[in-house]
C-alpha cells in the first residue's frame, strides 16, 4: 500500500513538473520565401505581406553533389525588397542527401562552412541585418553526430549571427539528436511531408495534426527552444495506368506526363492546420516559440494557399468559400458571366448556374474553362462544371450568351 502511495505521488510530481513548462497565448509566425527566381509577383508578395509575419526566411542557396563534391547554386535575392518589406530576414541554405562521411575540416566541410559564412556576409552588405541562417539537410537519422560536425564548424563560422536547422520528427526517437540540437541556436520541426504513394487510391497527407501534435511534445522535452514548420502548399500526383506512382510535380511549369496518366493533388488542409494554430495558442510547450510556413503565397501559385486563407489559418479561423456571380453587359444583347469568391476559404467544387430571360432569341451562348452551356427550354441556359478551383478573394469568367435584343437576363446559382 505505502509501495502504491509513493509511485502515486511520484506520478503527480512529474505531471506537475511537465505541466509547469507549458505557454498560451499568440504564436509568432515566419513564413519561407522559397523561390529560386524572384520574378515581380515574389517581390510583391515580399513588399506587400511581410509585415503580416515576425519574419520572412529566404532560400539564398542550393548545394547538390556531383561525384561526392559539392556544387553550390545561389539564388539573387532582391535585396532592396527585403530590406522594405518591414520584417526581420533570414536566410536558408538547401543542401541535398549526402550520407557522409561528414569532417568539419575536409573540401566537403570547408566549402560549407566557407559558403555559410558569405552568404551571411553578402546580405549584411546589402544593409540587411541577418537574424538567422536556417541549414535545411534532411540527414540520415543515423548520421546526426556527423552532421552535428558540419553544424558546429558553420556556426563557428558566422557568429554572431544565429545558426538554426530544420529537423525531422523520425530524428526525435535518436539519443544524438539532442546533442545536434545543442550544437545550435535553435531548431525547426518540420511535420509536414510527403511519403511515397503505394496507389492512385491510397490516401494522402501533407500533416497530420495528431501525429504533428504527437512531434511537438516530444521535441520539447529536449529543453532546446524550437518552431515548427507548417505547410501551405500542394502537390500533382501521377501514376500510369496500372496505379503505379511515377511522379509529382509543385508549382512550375505543368510537366508533360505520359499518355494515359492519372493525375490526383494532394493539398494542406486549412482546416486541420487551423485547429493546430488554435490548440497551440491556448496550450503548447514553452519550448515552442513561433510557425513558420512553407511557404509564402504568390500570385498566380496553382498549388498554393491564397493569402486570405493563410491569413484566417494564422488567426485559427477555419476558412470557408463564400461564392456570387455577377452579370456584365459589354454590348446590347451580350451578357457575361464571372464567378467571384468573397471568402476567406479556396473553393473546389461543382458548379451549377441556371440563366433565364424572356422577350428575346437566343443567338449565340459558351461556356469558358471546362464550364459547359446547355440549352434547358426556350428561354433557358444551363452553365455547369462537375468540379472547379477558385481562390479565395478571385474571379473568373465562366460563359456568356448573347441574345436578339437588350432584356433583363436572371442568374439562379447553385451553390
Amino acid at each position: 500500500m505505502f509501495r502504491m502511495l509513493l509511485l502515486a505521488v511520484a506520478g503527480l510530481v512529474l505531471c506537475s513538473c511537465s505541466r509547469s513548462e507549458r505557454a498560451a497565448g499568440t504564436l509568432p509566425h515566419d513564413a519561407y520565401v522559397w523561390q529560386r527566381s524572384w520574378n515581380e509577383q515574389v517581390v510583391d508578395a515580399v513588399l506587400q505581406r511581410g509585415t503580416n509575419f515576425t519574419g520572412l526566411i529566404a532560400l539564398q542557396a542550393e548545394v547538390t553533389w556531383r561525384s561526392g563534391r559539392p556544387v553550390a547554386t545561389r539564388v539573387p535575392l532582391q535585396f532592396d525588397a527585403l530590406l522594405a518589406s518591414g520584417s526581420r530576414v533570414g536566410l536558408a541554405m538547401r543542401v541535398g542527401v549526402f550520407n557522409g562521411p561528414f569532417v568539419a575540416d575536409d573540401e566537403r566541410g570547408r566549402f560549407l562552412t566557407q559558403l555559410a559564412r558569405s552568404l551571411v556576409t553578402e546580405v549584411q552588405t546589402n544593409r540587411i541585418s541577418v537574424s538567422e541562417l536556417q541549414i535545411d539537410f534532411d540527414c540520415a537519422a543515423s548520421k546526426l553526430d556527423g552532421y552535428r560536425a558540419w553544424v558546429e564548424a558553420m556556426r563557428q563560422a558566422i557568429k554572431p549571427t544565429p545558426l538554426t536547422i530544420t529537423a525531422l520528427p523520425s530524428w526525435l526517437k535518436q539519443p544524438a539528436m539532442k546533442r545536434l540540437v545543442a550544437a545550435t541556436d535553435g531548431y525547426v520541426l518540420q511535420v509536414h511531408s510527403l511519403e511515397r504513394p503505394k496507389s492512385a487510391d491510397a490516401a494522402f497527407s501533407l500533416c497530420d495534426p495528431e501525429q504533428a501534435q504527437q512531434a511537438v511534445e516530444r521535441a520539447a522535452r529536449l529543453g532546446v527552444p524550437f518552431r515548427v514548420a507548417l505547410p501551405t502548399y500542394g502537390y500533382v500526383l501521377a501514376f500510369d495506368p496500372a496505379g503505379n506512382f511515377i511522379g509529382l510535380s509543385a508549382e512550375g511549369p505543368a510537366r508533360n506526363w505520359p499518355t494515359g496518366s492519372v493525375l490526383r493533388e494532394v493539398r494542406a488542409q486549412p482546416e486541420a492546420m487551423a485547429r493546430l494554430v488554435r490548440e497551440w495558442t491556448r496550450d503548447r510547450p514553452k519550448a515552442l516559440r513561433g510557425a513558420i510556413w512553407y511557404r509564402l503565397p504568390v500570385a498566380g501559385d496553382r498549388l498554393n494557399w491564397s493569402w486570405p486563407t493563410l491569413v484566417s489559418v494564422i488567426a485559427g479561423k477555419t476558412p470557408a468559400a463564400k461564392l456570387r456571380h455577377e452579370l456584365r453587359n459589354p454590348q446590347p444583347g451580350l451578357s457575361e458571366i464571372d464567378l467571384r469568391n468573397d471568402g476567406d476559404g479556396d473553393y473546389e467544387g461543382p458548379v451549377q448556374l441556371k440563366v433565364r430571360w424572356s422577350g428575346a432569341r437566343l443567338i449565340a451562348s459558351d461556356g469558358w474553362q471546362g464550364i459547359e452551356a446547355t440549352d434547358d427550354g426556350p428561354n433557358a441556359l444551363h452553365f455547369e462544371s462537375r468540379k472547379i478551383r477558385l481562390p479565395a478573394g478571385e474571379s473568373r469568367s465562366i460563359g456568356w450568351l448573347r441574345l436578339d435584343k437588350k432584356v433583363e437576363v436572371q442568374i439562379e446559382s447553385n451553390p
